[in-house]
């Protein structure tokens, strides 16, 4: 097989390329060529220097995540980057594109570093719930200080090749269009200098007050992850006055501490599951997709308005269109709002505001959407609306327009039976705030062309929204699990739990807040009859009162002027009295028993979910749960949380509380199996 590396001699300059697309990955291929190629630099009297550079769209950008889980194939990369510093001959890294993760390892291990303007480098492992194992938490602070070796490792973001100038992590700018010529001069600059910079040899500077100053910062942020800590404690490690081997010796057994761990096993499980949601079951990869030239969208309030904002940044035109003038004027207004907002925290350039907003068409005149490819439905959640709106749409939208509905769970069979079209129309649902929010169902109604479902699932990509198909049921995937965990947690309320204690025990849990607090957030009058009279439950008696949550100060929770919530006496009285209505006896909740009835039931309608076909895949409902729901990824979703409890376990607390147990649920945890493979 021929090698991904191949060697060109340019005088006394030996130039190392790696040619391995689509992203240069760090395989096992690619690190013996470079072992090899070092040996041939080495060997070759004419050799005054190397250069390592890459062909393709990027420098190496990454470990091939291929090999994660199979046999380990020689040499690793710690011992690559090692030989590459050890050289007697310099060798440069020319840099374009990205050099994450092990590929800027690699750029560490060089001696000298030459970038692009346009490259970007980073160490992004922390977001696999790792740690750069090839030295990387060792010789960044010895190069870059520690503050910027923090921000690299621990928070996993890359930095540009700018700031990588400034801080010393590389040495020099290329031409964005002369790297190989600037390279090369480089190299010949600096061929004779010596003793050569090595990273082992520097001495990184103690920062107790910026690390501190880090942790403090990022707190939140890293609330419940293993790696950013390790990350931390690495950096330590390498400024506290430790000799490198030392460093190198810590960095691996953390290192080896979180790739055995449940955490990165479950953050590697989402990398991949969302890649894997993008496939659908059953269509050919090739299928022809339907052009998307121009989308319409029906409402422009908070979800319409979002909606919009994904599709403009995209660049793709938007007519969208309201019943009246002010309903569309506050609209716009919000959407320019948003993108100004942006704008001012330096995400978007001013003229990247005025292009999306001249992308948009505001108009009362619904015949408007003729000309549109995809036409989105964003009104209130009332079947009658919807199928009075689609059965318009058949009548003026052109033959081949793709027809969809934001509902959050209503039947998109149904609202498809208003058209004379049903095979054009599925459902979009997006994620409140809709410009934000990653996550995007996408409905496959029972008569949904299949064209018209891979068009969607290949447009979110281009509206940067992480799709994953689900069936036509109640509420799909997200909103059919939440529902059980709602309905258990307000019984836990009316047998003596209290909201803060079961909101407590899901913050504990990784959740960014639990069902109470969601509740107040969203509005606890979001499905509420409005009828003050009629008061069936806790929630209704919470409305009728006009405790709507933290819009009117006051819902599950008191709330002051900046919204800080303190528990409610009055909220307390009203389950008392619920509770005593219902010959009720208050006794004691156990942390365990609602994580049992309010989380074990969610894994088990997901296995319903699975049994039913509403998902295509176990890892969907992980990835719906991640990115439209806040479920911690440390946990790796729903499911794979379930196989990490243990199976068996999720249905012995099930039994134990009366539920009835999805088949499917059943028979893995009889057979020891598992709902991730």
């Amino acid at each position: 097989m021929n090698s991904p590396i191949r060697t060109e001699l340019h005088d006394d300059i030996l130039v190392i390329i790696s040619d391995n697309p689509p992203v240069n990955a760090l395989g096992a291929a690619v690190r013996q060529g470079l072992e090899a190629g070092i040996k041939q630099g080495l060997a070759d009297p004419q050799v005054n220097a190397m250069v390592i550079r890459c062909d393709g769209r990027t420098f190496f950008a990454g470990a091939d995540i291929t090999e994660f889980g199979k046999p380990f194939v020689e040499p690793g990369l710690p011992a690559v980057v090692d030989q590459i510093e050890a050289s007697t001959k310099p060798v440069v890294a020319a840099i374009h594109g990205t050099a994450l993760g092990g590929g800027c390892e690699v750029t560490l291990g060089c001696h000298y570093r030459i970038a692009v303007p346009s490259a970007k480098i980073g160490t992004p492992e922390v977001k696999l719930g790792l740690l750069p194992g090839a030295g990387g938490t060792q010789r960044l602070p010895r190069i870059a200080g520690v503050p910027l070796a923090l921000e690299l490792t621990a928070k996993g973001d890359p930095i540009s090749a700018k700031k990588a100038l400034d801080a010393g992590l590389i040495d020099r700018l290329a031409g964005e269009d002369s790297l190989v010529e600037d390279a090369l001069a480089f190299a010949r600059e600096i061929a004779a200098i010596q003793p050569l910079p090595r990273a082992s040899e520097k001495t990184a500077q103690a920062d107790p007050e910026a690390v501190a100053a880090f942790k403090k910062e990022n707190a939140r942020k890293f609330r419940g992850f293993d790696a950013p800590a390790a990350n931390i404690a690495c950096i330590e490690k390498a400024s506290d006055g430790s000799s490198f081997d030392e460093g190198i010796a810590f960095e691996r057994q953390e290192f080896m501490k979180l790739m055995m761990g449940v955490q990165s096993a479950a953050q590697r499980h989402i990398f991949f599951a969302e890649r894997q949601a993008a496939k659908i079951d059953g269509i050919a990869a090739d299928i022809a997709l339907r052009p998307i030239a121009k989308v319409g969208v029906i409402g422009a309030g908070t979800m319409g308005g979002g909606i919009s904002m994904n599709f403009l940044s995209a660049g793709i035109p938007v007519t969208i269109v309201e019943m009246a003038q002010e309903a569309l004027d506050r609209g716009t207004g919000v959407i320019r709002k948003n993108y100004e907002a942006s704008a001012a925290k330096g995400r978007l350039k001013p003229e990247q505001v005025e292009q999306a907003m001249a992308a948009l068409n505001p108009t009362l005149d619904f015949a408007a959407l003729a000309d549109c490819d995809l036409i989105i439905e964003a009104v209130y959640e009332e079947m009658s609306v919807k199928k009075e709106i689609f059965a318009r749409l058949d009548a003026i939208a052109k033959p081949g327009a793709i027809l969809a509905s934001n509902t959050s769970y209503l039947n998109v069979d149904e609202i498809a039976a208003a058209t004379s079209r049903p095979g054009d129309v599925l459902g979009m649902h997006f994620f409140s705030p809709a410009n934000v929010m990653k996550l995007l169902e996408v409905v496959r109604g029972a008569k949904t062309a299949d064209d018209v479902l891979a068009t969607v699932m290949a447009l979110s990509k281009k509206i940067r929204k992480v799709a994953v198909v689900a069936g036509v049921c109640d509420g799909f995937i997200g909103n059919r699990m939440l529902k059980p965990r709602q309905i258990e947690a307000m019984k836990l309320l009316m047998e003596g739990a209290t909201p803060e204690q079961i909101d407590r025990v899901h913050v504990e849990f990784g959740m960014p807040m639990g069902p109470f607090q969601m509740s107040d957030l969203a509005g606890v009058d979001i499905g509420w009859h409005r009828d003050p009279t009629r008061i069936e439950n806790i929630r209704d008696a919470l409305a009728a009162e006009g405790r709507w949550g933290q819009k009117t100060s006051k819902g599950f929770y008191d709330y002051d002027e900046k919204r800080n919530p303190t528990p409610s006496p009055r909220v307390a009285e009203i389950i008392e009295d619920f509770r005593s209505k219902s010959n009720l006896q208050k006794r004691e909740i156990s942390d365990q028993e609602i994580i049992e009835k309010t989380l074990y039931t969610m894994v088990n309608e997901g296995a319903l979910i699975l049994e039913e076909k509403m998902a295509q895949r176990a890892s969907d409902i992980d990835v719906v749960w991640i990115y439209g729901y806040g479920w911690p990824v440390y946990r790796g979703g729903p499911m794979f949380w379930a196989d990490t409890e243990g199976l068996a376990k999720i249905v012995s607390g099930l039994e134990k509380h009366g539920f009835k147990v999805a088949e499917l649920l059943k028979s893995k945890a009889e057979s020891g199996g598992r709902f991730n493979r």
